[in-house]
């Protein structure tokens, strides 16, 4: 802020001087035009003719002083000199008569700069101008008042405009004082401390800024604690498939016969599938936290919903269950991703075929409402009970008893991606067929805009 003020010193310089000039000329302008009205007084008519009748007191008040010099002269309508300094100039930019009206302007007269007043006088005479009187004086005495003013005002400034830097650069020093405070003692931080700014320490002006500085670190601790929980949970999953890796190696080599290698090497085969499943999933829920890594666009539900369904056909016959699928042959169109939603039904449909005991039915659904399209995966399996149907979306978490294989991820994976896409999940009873009271997994998408139209 103070380079400002040594800007605009050499302004307040230039303004004060044009000013200065213009309250200079104003006395001494006064004192021309009345020279002008005195000549006007003394010229006349006769005989039809302009005449000048001027006495000694005349020409005294127009004698120049000790400071400057007065010119003048009086010129007829037909330009002839009616009296004066013949040789003192017309003005440059002389107009059309205007009788009576004062004009000023700046000439050079013998190389000297002199202020010019002229006017114009109308005798009515017939087929003649106006008389044109004008008085000339050099600008010695304007100059002198000019540069009294100037110095008037510019030698205060010049004491006034340090004590100002003074005091703005204490003002400064003072305002930015918790500022500075405030930068050290985050420069100080450890990188891992996200707690909050005392606002109280902070200046009142920037305290909403702290605020919102609170309000984010807010934010990335509780993000920072996810991960670090995610990966905790993550080392401690890959843990035990990876120790049964190196176990089940570790038998076949010791195997004696090529029988129990076989089977040795089969188990390996398996603990490899479980690991490498889990691997897939982690990575797949890391894609599905990351906002930036969703694109979004206009797709058709149903379609990808019959078509994971048809890949998942020969699973399903695998271990004797019955996966069907129903909804409508038209177009059902949310903003998502393609690949985003097909793994969300991937996981549904795993889970599904894990809890279904053999003989069990699985029905894929797709239906719509007013605003929604509605994904429904419902099983015959043991189900899920109420007080549990919230926790089974946390990462890792298996309902107690269960003894189908799993890693506990993908639940958490659908929900993820349920949100990404602005979706809500629900655990339902199944309407089941057999003993078992069955669940159903309800995900109900915003319609796509465009789609409202057809539905009505």
């Amino acid at each position: 802020m103070l380079a400002p003020l040594f800007l605009l010193w050499p302004m307040s310089v230039a303004i004060t001087y044009v000013v200065a000039q213009n309250i200079a000329n104003i006395p001494y302008d006064r004192a021309l035009a009345q020279n002008l009205h005195t000549l006007a007084r003394h010229v006349h008519v006769q005989d039809g003719h302009p005449i000048l009748r001027i006495n000694d007191s005349i020409r005294q008040v127009l004698h120049p002083g000790e400071t400057d010099s007065v010119f003048w002269l009086v010129r007829g309508g037909r330009g002839e000199p009616l009296g004066g300094d013949r040789g003192l100039p017309l003005p440059s930019e002389l107009g059309p008569p205007q009788p009576g009206k004062v004009f000023y302007t700046e000439e050079t007269l013998r190389g000297f700069d002199v202020r010019l007043a002229y006017m114009w006088l109308d005798l009515h005479i017939p087929h003649s101008d106006p008389v044109l009187i004008v008085v000339a004086e050099t600008m010695e005495k304007r100059m002198e008042l000019t540069n009294d003013i100037i110095k008037g005002v510019i030698i205060p400034q010049f004491i006034v405009l340090p004590v100002a830097v003074l005091l703005v650069w204490f003002g400064l020093s003072r305002g930015v004082a918790p500022l500075n405070a405030l930068q050290q003692r985050l420069r100080a931080r450890r990188p891992d401390d996200l707690s909050p700014i005392d606002e109280d320490a902070a200046p009142s002006e920037v305290a909403p800024l702290v605020g919102a500085m609170n309000e984010l670190l807010d934010r990335l601790s509780a993000n920072v604690q996810a991960q670090k929980r995610f990966v905790a949970d993550a080392a401690h999953q890959l843990k035990t498939p990876l120790a049964g890796l190196r176990t089940q190696a570790e038998l076949a080599l010791r195997d004696a016969s090529p029988e129990e290698m076989q089977a040795s090497l089969r188990q390996l085969i398996m603990g490899s599938e479980r690991a490498t499943r889990l691997v897939n999933q982690l990575l797949l829920l890391a894609r599905a936290e990351n906002p930036h890594a969703v694109e979004l666009g206009i797709t058709d539900l149903h379609a990808i919903a019959q078509e994971q369904t048809l890949h998942w056909v020969p699973q399903a016959l695998a271990v004797h269950t019955d996966l069907g699928f129903e909804g409508a042959d038209t177009p059902l169109m949310i903003m998502g991703n393609d690949i985003l939603l097909a793994e969300l039904l991937n996981n549904l449909l795993d889970n599904a075929l894990r809890y279904t005991p053999p003989q069990g039915h699985i029905t894929v659904r797709v239906r719509q409402t007013l605003t929604q399209a509605v994904l429904e995966v419902e099983d015959s399996g043991p189900g899920i009970p109420a007080e549990e149907r919230e926790r089974v979306f946390d990462r890792f978490y298996r309902v107690l008893g269960t003894q189908a294989e799993g890693s506990g991820l993908g639940l958490a994976i659908v929900r993820e991606i349920a949100q990404k896409h602005d979706a809500d999940v629900q655990i339902l009873e199944g309407t089941s067929h057999s003993s078992l009271p069955g669940t159903c997994i309800r995900v109900m998408f915003p319609r796509h805009r465009a789609a409202d139209h057809d539905f009505a």
